[in-house]
């Protein structure tokens, strides 16, 4: 077995800090469409219905399968030639990024909720495709040992990013204003652009010409819909998240609607909270090492659904920082454990010949949870009470756990669950 110093030794890797970076770059835009951007219609005024609809402005992560294979082997104009095909993709959209963030933040829910939507829109399809990048460069520049060690330095970086637009962006719009946070959070993406001049383009084998049309939209669906159980494993993708995206959509508004002020929920929800989420993600990655993938997956997706229970707890305890604390660290651990397990278990679904693709279906399918059905919050949120709403949050965790459970049982035992993935 090896020891836990060689184990280790992978993150001692310049391709492993470039892959942190990038996961930043990830995670940076997330909340400013989702969760900051929630808080901050509620503080417009607008319906807990209308915000859990703006859920499906990040519809774009559901649907970025459909030119993922053009971002697999379309060449741009210069940037292709100059940086290489990753490189030169990632490069284009950040770029195109940084602008819609500033336009977002330059909207006024107040006057211009529609534009509001419509910049949000461009901003998660921008942020969708550079998911599409940056997934395929992390698979494509390890090697399948190192796979583990780039899944957990993404999700490190993710919640670093997701720190950044969360409680950054909190205090920046409580001391200065909505349009400071969301310019400041644009100017970070610069630190992607950074990273991508900086890292290697990987290698990938050549595709003949005259097999684009084969290669690029054909054969990646075609090779998964080969493998045994397929149609189970994609409903899994999409259930497996989807009781922890339906509480986490109405957090922010939840939070407001108790009491607290910017500032604690920028101190506990959003620093307290992804401090809570990274430990979670070792933890995550601790118990894939020592367990194995599956069993890591539900005993996390176990752990994640009891999280949920918290919430009726805050609720009855009410504004009380102290409670809101445990409240936030029993669900961020507890949800950083599972989407450690859950990224290195896509992850090792993707062949190497079509990398950017299938991660992109697969990632795709699993902000399903996140986008089209957590959208239904709100709704459920307004009629039933909070209460009501966060029991339904937690059993909605149930049907992704027996899908796992299927799956498990139904695994065969001379083969490994999962597709292995090479450089």
């Amino acid at each position: 077995m090896t020891s836990w110093r060689a184990s280790l030794r992978v993150y001692d890797d310049r391709r492993i800090l470039a892959i942190l970076l990038m996961g930043f770059a990830s995670g940076l835009p997330l909340a400013l469409t989702g969760a900051t951007l929630s808080i901050w219609l509620k503080q417009s005024g607008i319906t807990l219905t209308a915000i859990g609809l703006f859920a499906q402005a990040g519809l774009a992560y559901n649907l970025k399968f459909l030119w993922a294979p053009a971002m697999d082997r379309v060449r741009l104009p210069f940037l292709t030639a100059r940086f290489g095909r990753r490189r030169g993709w990632a490069l284009l959209i950040q770029f195109l990024l940084a602008l819609a963030i500033l336009a977002l933040g330059a909207s006024d829910p107040d006057t211009g909720l529609g534009r509001v939507a419509l910049c949000a829109v461009l901003v998660a399809f921008l942020s969708a495709s550079q998911d599409i990048v940056i997934d395929a460069y992390r698979v494509e520049l390890l090697a399948a040992d190192e796979q583990g060690a780039g899944a957990a330095a993404t999700q490190f970086g993710y919640r670093i990013g997701m720190l950044a637009s969360g409680a950054g962006a909190l205090y920046l719009a409580y001391y200065l204003s909505w349009f400071a946070a969301y310019a400041v959070m644009a100017g970070l993406i610069v630190l992607g652009l950074i990273v991508i001049l900086l890292t290697r383009e990987p290698q990938r084998p050549a595709i003949a010409a005259g097999a684009w049309l084969k290669t690029a939209l054909i054969a990646p669906f075609a090779e998964f819909a080969r493998r045994r159980h397929w149609l189970a494993i994609l409903i899994f993708v999409v259930l497996y998240k989807f009781g922890d995206a339906l509480a986490g959509v109405m957090a922010g508004p939840f939070y407001v609607d108790l009491g607290f002020a910017l500032t604690e929920i920028a101190n506990v929800a959003k620093l307290f909270g992804v401090a809570a989420s990274i430990a979670g993600v070792f933890l995550g990655g601790v118990a894939v090492y020592r367990w194995g993938l599956m069993r890591a997956l539900l005993l996390c997706g176990a752990l994640q659904m009891l999280s949920n229970l918290m919430y009726l707890v805050q609720l009855r305890v009410g504004h009380d920082v102290g409670m809101l604390a445990v409240t936030i660290a029993t669900e961020n651990v507890t949800g950083g454990m599972a989407s450690a397990a859950f990224v290195a278990y896509l992850s090792s679904l993707c062949s190497p010949a079509y990398t950017a693709t299938q991660y992109a279906l697969l990632s795709a399918l699993a902000a399903t949870a996140r986008t089209v059905l957590a959208s239904s919050g709100g709704f459920f949120a307004d009629r039933l009470g909070w209460a009501a709403f966060f029991a339904i949050a937690t059993a909605a965790c149930l049907p992704g756990l027996a899908l796992l459970l299927y799956l498990m049982r139904s695994a065969d035992p001379h083969q490994p669950h999962a597709v292995a993935v090479e450089p």
